[in-house]
């Protein structure tokens, strides 16, 4: 059975939380890095994408519906806080932050059946 990454139909995080990361991830200070103009000031260090502020965060980068099918439109150049942030149950391990995203979209947490497994081994 082939494993479908459940974050290619989810998208909640990037839906739920702010995108802050250090502002030398962006093109201005890394070539190839985060577009700028997606990007605002959050303080003299940190930038975040726009759209993830306030009480209804949607990355500005985000594209699709949660829960049926998302895409990043700047996926090769997305910050550490987003290529950081794990599904839950990738390699077994729980990420309540994804569940607890998920949870607020109306979608169940991520079963080992979204991994395309029946059940992770647990640790002895």
């Amino acid at each position: 059975m082939e494993t479908i990454n459940p974050c290619l139909t989810c998208g909640a995080c990037c839906a739920f939380y702010r995108a802050s990361f250090y502002w030398a991830e962006t093109a201005l200070g890394t070539p190839g890095g985060v577009p700028d103009h997606l990007t605002e000031k959050l303080n003299d260090f940190r930038v975040q994408m726009k759209g993830t502020r306030g009480l209804k965060p949607w990355c500005i980068a985000l594209t699709g519906d949660i829960g049926q099918g998302v895409s990043c439109s700047i996926y090769k150049q997305r910050s550490s806080v987003c290529r950081d942030f794990q599904p839950s149950l990738l390699d077994g391990v729980v990420n309540e932050r994804c569940d607890r995203a998920r949870l607020a979209h109306g979608l169940d947490p991520v079963t080992p059946g979204d991994w395309g497994v029946e059940d992770f081994p647990r640790a002895a």
